[in-house]
Parts: structure tokens; sequence; C-alpha cells
């Protein structure tokens, strides 16, 4: 899957991701949840999904389909034959198989490569790995697949987004206290879908100050989350049917109708930068 020197000489306009996730038909997760803010904030994006299916695992009935390193091949030969690998960004979500997870490695690994080669002024290349492995204690992948992330994926990553089950699994540590976390974030060197795709988009804009991206991602997430919760009502809020469809559908996120609070975040919480 070499980029050839003839497709990655194109010239970009503005930055563009190639957002490799998860994606659903109803709802917002993965793709679904990255593409649209990214646009909104100045972003082409080429999304490729990782999945394709009817809604999210929290309902009660999936449909759909899972993809592998073969799917996403196949998407890249096209794109190169034709010079449309032009990325400043990788953004990469769920990872169902070893085999996606090494085509993405080696998709990676070819645009880092290839990036002096283009043509894109100040814009400098990144990759943002969100490496969603599980939650709250339990899995949503094999444990080869953490390994792999680990070894492969976290290695080549400019930014990683790990939630704290995410981050103990990657590191074998315990992540109960902010020197844990130091500890934590120190062995990994170097938070879902929605926040990863807003930091990618806020560090563009503060190149030199991640503080700044940060605080202005997390006051983006908190204003559609915000809108979100009041959308959906307190009975639906206060629920404990962990299996209801009305209930899942009702807390789907309102990214449309806050777009406003994604452009232009009301920062509320300050970041304080801290070293181990």
């Amino acid at each position: 899957m070499e980029l050839s020197s003839s497709s990655s000489s194109s010239s970009s306009p503005g930055p563009r991701v190639l957002s490799i996730q998860s994606s659903v038909v109803h709802g917002y997760v993965g793709n679904k949840a990255a593409v649209f803010p990214l646009q909104l904030l100045g972003f082409d994006v080429d999304p490729v999904n990782t999945v394709q299916f009817s809604n999210h695992t929290g309902y009660p009935a999936i449909k759909g389909h899972v993809f592998d390193g073969s799917h996403l091949r196949e998407l890249l030969a096209g794109l190169t034959a034709n010079g449309l690998v032009c990325h400043t960004h990788l953004l990469s979500g769920y990872i169902g198989s070893l085999s996606l997870l090494e085509a993405v490695a080696a998709v990676a690994t070819e645009l880092r490569n290839a990036y002096p080669r283009l043509t894109y002024g100040e814009l400098q290349f990144r990759f943002m790995c969100d490496p969603v492995l599980g939650d709250e204690g339990k899995l949503y992948v094999s444990q080869e697949l953490v390994a792999a992330h680990k070894a492969t994926l976290v290695p080549l990553a400019n930014i990683l987004t790990p939630n704290q089950f995410e981050a103990e699994c990657l590191t074998g540590l315990d992540v109960a206290s902010e020197a844990q976390a130091l500890q934590a974030a120190a062995a990994l060197h170097d938070m879902g879908d929605l926040l990863a795709a807003l930091l990618l988009a806020w560090s563009q804009r503060y190149p030199d100050d991640l503080a700044a991206a940060v605080e202005h991602a997390v006051a983006g997430l908190q204003g559609v989350l915000q809108l979100t919760a009041a959308a959906a009502g307190p009975e639906v809020l206060a629920s404990t049917d962990e299996r209801s469809s009305a209930v899942f559908r009702a807390k789907e996120l309102r990214l449309v109708q806050g777009q406003k609070l994604l452009l232009q975040p009301d920062v509320r919480i300050r970041v304080e930068p801290i070293s181990s």
C-alpha cells in the first residue's frame, strides 16, 4: 500500500483528515460523531468506516458489517491511483481486527513518510489515535488487539486519547490518582469520538498551545452534552433501563443542533499544565 510520489504530490488547499473509525446509520458515534464537527471547524474529511452498523452497540439489536484490513487497503489503493492521498491528519478510532490494525499502522507510516514530499505550507502531519479498547472495566476487543495497539499504533501516534480504563490496559498501571495518571501518561509517552475530533481540530488552531486546544475541545464537548441532556429530559437521564431503544435514542448527541457550540465554545474550565 505504498503511496506513489505522483499521488502524494497533490497540494492541499487546507487541512484534510483521513478518519478511520466505526460508523452507524442512526446516531452519532465514530465517524458520525467526528466528521461533522471537523468540517464545521474547517477540515476536509475523508472517512473510512471500520464497521457499518445500524446503530451503536448499546441498543438491544444491532445489524451491519465489520471490515478487515483488505477493505482499507482497497480504498487507499483507489485514492492513490487517482492522486487523492493528500492528508495532513490521520484520526483512528475503533478497530475490530488485527489485519485492520496492521493496515492502519501501514497507512500512518506511509503518510508520515510521504509528508516531506507534500506541499502543505504551514500544516504539519499529525496522527491522533483514539484507542477504543473498552470502558468501566470491560474490554470491547480481544487481548490480542490490546497488545497490538500497544506495540504498533501507540508508538506511531502524535496524540493519544485513551479513557482511564484504556490507559490502564495500555500501560499495565492502575490510574486512580493524579500521580498515577502522570505515571501512565509517561509510560504512553506522549479523551471518546467527539472529543478526539475536537482536540484534533483545536490543536491545529493552537499548534503551540495544547492547554488552549484542550480547553476549547472540552468546552465544545460540554456544550453538546448539556444540550443533549436538556433535550433528553430528566426522566430519560434518570432511567436505569440499559437496554431501552427509546432511552438510547433520546440520548443521541445533538451535534447538528449544537453546531454553534462547537464553532464558538464557551470556555469555562481552564487547563493547568502539570508535569511528572
